[in-house]
């Protein structure tokens, strides 16, 4: 599966981003493959948008966060915003 594809193919609320309740189902496509613990430090510190009281999570973050949780792993340098 291409975590690329999947991710900007999701139909989300907003244009900019995932809602928390959106990311949660991404997720349960991994589910059997990623590192939850990997998965959520990649997302500590993530700047992100709120809209309509929402915290949004940027496509691109998701995406290194996904893969950071399936090679159970720390973002790379490279890899921030």
């Amino acid at each position: 599966m291409d975590i690329n594809n999947y991710v900007h193919g999701f139909k989300t609320k907003y244009e900019e981003g995932f809602t928390p309740e959106e990311m949660t189902e991404v997720l349960k496509h991994f589910k059997d493959e990623i590192s939850m613990e990997a998965f959520n430090d990649a997302m500590m510190g993530n700047t992100c948008p709120v809209i309509d009281g929402q915290v949004l999570v940027y496509k691109h973050d998701l995406i290194t966060g996904i893969r950071c949780g399936i090679e159970n792993r720390t973002p790379n340098v490279w890899e921030w915003d």
